[in-house]
């Protein structure tokens, strides 16, 4: 027989930021252990609110399967005396099973015949199982402090006040967190505070929204944002929605109401990205623009009850508001209030890491590091040194202060305010571009330049204390500095060598801090190592990039072209005949020492067969044409030239044998290969390509 089963556990509010992993997590747990004890079920529903986690399981069994009982016993060359009695190993064996000696079974097995004990038995009953995997599965939440309330002494991660515990009609007795199970739950704290029977599991969701609880996360989400609309709609404008800060939102709210509220156009003054932090970071409220996204003076708040009078939540909202808006507009005023430049010398006061030294330290090194790309991104020196000198002073300002997350940009208002100029004042905040995997990169050449060079100061001063990421512990988040400068130097609009990068980051912290520079090598293998993934997302599969690297490791934005021409090279039937070629010539030369990578010279007037005359002629046509192409980066022609070659090689290995008793003869042939070799990797070692 097959019935619904319900778990709702009530507590005070929920982190809203656990509200969501929580029931995720819990869900995901309880799947794994119904699969693991053979309970068969057809959905479960997770159900998550500031007060309740819950899962909605509907056609779980009643019961296990037949489980079948096997245990291994002595040896049969160890289970009797010379008498042929039993010996103590096999009578404590049987008696451990609950039978008789014979009603044990021999089984022959690779190490000989054993004694063994094999039993049907009835599966438990699901309403026994439940309880201990309901425990478990929450023993197993992410929960980053959880805390013991009252007497019990199960942790978790806030006090727990009610526990359902149904399957079908019947209440499966437990106690958890000091709570005993029952049928009772409860609605809105305040508009239905009373509890809620319920007779069976499939009422829950109904009777609690007649309790004004929308207990579904994603309906809850999707109610929110469909009252959002309309709202936005009559101003004809909309809202500005991120989904990180729309989690947020459903994770406070039970039976959201969604307001639109005016507030004081004078703060329209204050940088829109400073006054959307301030609703956003404060009060959880989404800011809204115009089609043109100019920001408006209105913001939609989200209720968390239905009010007899709505105009005074709104007048309450306006309030609230304008103090946090006066906030970032005090912020935004005293910061103005001096240059940008002043706010340099308060990073002398402020530790960038104990080793690593100050703000000021690091804004030194960018300053000496920046130079060496003055000249290749053609920047204006003073303008580069002095962009570098200001990058961080932002971090001093108010706002800044208040808001961690406007770094950079608030750096570009106030350079823009202080006089600057409009690419420095730009740089400021591309410096942080990417922030994330798929983020913008700088559109500027000074941006780019100083993005770098803030990047690479920090990878080279981690790496050379040690602090190369293990596990998942990343606190410099050094995965995500090389992931970013991956991409800055792959859309470099010229070329910049990696290796120099690192060298000159390295060398600005000469004379000032020692660095452990047996560590920095490790550095250029560590960036690289963030390639694969990125091209994977892409649909690029691993070997290409592997057989790209080996040729190309150093030059990022020549090693992306190479990559992007090898893709459609490799379903050419062409590719996969020369890169068994290829990896035939690897072993022929490797078998025979040749690892030079410089070809020697080929005697033509050695050649005996004209399969040899041939793939010479055909190398030293194509070699010409080839290092044309590669050398304007065309890689897509000179693969396209490549292909033609695959009759020719074919019939070389027909026609020819290398390894000849004539050594003469044999090191001509040899030397041919290398030069083969030297040609078919001329973009990628497509011997590293699978087939």
């Amino acid at each position: 027989m097959v019935n619904d089963f319900l778990f709702e556990l009530g507590c005070e509010e929920l982190p809203s930021a656990a509200v969501l992993a929580l029931s995720t997590a819990l869900a995901a747990k309880i799947a794994e252990l119904f699969n693991k004890n053979g309970l068969t079920f057809d959905t479960i529903t997770p159900y998550a609110a500031p007060r309740r986690l819950a899962l909605l399981v509907t056609q779980l069994v009643d019961e296990q399967p037949k489980q079948t009982i096997s245990r291994k016993g002595p040896a049969l060359s160890a289970a009797y005396h010379a008498d042929k009695q039993p010996t103590q190993a096999l009578l404590g064996f049987a008696r451990s099973c609950g039978v008789e000696v014979n009603d044990l079974t021999v089984v022959n097995t690779d190490k000989g015949e054993w004694f063994f004990y094999e039993a049907s038995v009835p599966g438990k009953q699901t309403i026994q199982l439940l309880p201990a995997m309901i425990k478990e599965a929450l023993a197993t939440l992410p929960i980053a402090k959880p805390m013991r309330w009252g007497n019990s002494d199960d942790p978790f991660v806030r006090p727990v006040h009610w526990l359902v515990m149904l399957y079908g009609e019947q209440i499966i007795e437990m106690t958890l967190f000091g709570v005993k199970s029952g049928r009772l739950t409860f609605g809105h704290r305040f508009h239905h505070p009373e509890a809620i029977s319920l007779d069976r599991p499939a009422q829950y969701e109904p009777a609690l929204l007649g309790g004004k609880v929308v207990a579904h996360f994603m309906k809850r989400r999707e109610r929110i944002v469909e009252q959002i609309a309309p709202l936005v709609h009559s101003i004809n404008a909309k809202a500005v929605m991120s989904d990180a800060l729309l989690d947020e939102v459903t994770s406070i709210v039970e039976w959201p109401q969604a307001l639109l509220v005016k507030y004081d156009p004078v703060f329209l003054s204050v940088p829109k990205e400073a006054l959307i932090a301030s609703m956003q970071s404060h009060q959880k409220c989404f800011a809204v623009t115009d089609t043109q996204d100019q920001l408006l003076p209105y913001f939609i708040a989200v209720s968390n009850l239905e009010s007899l009078n709505p105009q005074q939540v709104i007048a309450g909202n306006e309030r609230v508001m304008r103090a946090r808006l006066s906030d970032a507009a005090f912020f935004f005023e005293q910061d103005k209030k001096q240059s940008l430049e002043a706010f340099i010398s308060p990073t002398k006061n402020v530790l960038f890491q104990a080793k690593l030294g100050s703000i000021y330290d690091k804004t030194a090194r960018m300053q000496r590091a920046i130079m060496g790309l003055v000249k290749p991104l053609a920047l204006n020196q003073d303008e580069a040194t002095r962009a570098a000198a200001l990058s961080k002073c932002d971090l001093m300002t108010g706002m800044v202060g208040e808001f961690p997350e406007l770094q950079g940009l608030m750096g570009r208002y106030y350079a823009i305010s202080s006089g600057e100029t409009d690419a420095l004042a730009l740089a400021l905040e591309e410096q942080y571009l990417p922030r994330f995997s798929g983020d913008d990169l700088p559109t500027s050449a000074l941006g780019l330049a100083l993005s770098l060079v803030e990047r690479f100061d920090t990878l080279v001063g981690a790496f050379s204390m040690g602090e190369k990421p293990t596990g998942v512990k990343d606190p410099f988040k050094l995965r995500r500095h090389a992931l970013a400068v991956a991409r800055l130097l792959i859309a470099s609009p010229i070329s910049l060598s990696l290796s120099e990068l690192i060298a000159r980051a390295s060398a600005t912290y000469e004379g000032t801090l020692a660095l452990e520079k047996s560590l920095l090598p490790e550095l250029k293998p560590f960036i690289l190592e963030r390639l694969p993934a990125y091209y994977e997302s892409q649909g690029f599969a691993a070997d290409l990039i592997q057989a790209v690297q080996a040729k190309q490791s150093d030059y990022l934005d020549d090693m992306d072209k190479r990559v992007r021409a090898l893709a459609p090279f490799v379903q050419r039937p062409e590719c996969v005949a020369l890169s068994a070629a290829c990896k035939r010539v690897n072993n022929i030369l490797h078998a025979a020492g040749l690892t030079n990578p410089t070809p020697t010279a080929v005697d033509e007037q050695l050649f005996q067969d004209d399969a040899e005359k041939q793939l010479f002629a055909a190398l030293a046509s194509m070699e010409v044409i080839v290092a044309k192409h590669n050398a304007v980066n065309d890689y897509t022609a000179s693969l396209t030239v490549l292909a033609d070659l695959r009759d020719i090689v074919d019939l070389f290995f027909e026609k020819v044998m290398v390894m000849v008793t004539d050594l003469q003869i044999q090191k001509n042939r040899l030397a041919l290969l290398q030069r083969l070799q030297h040609l078919l990797q001329g973009v990628a070692d497509i011997s590293l390509l699978s087939a």
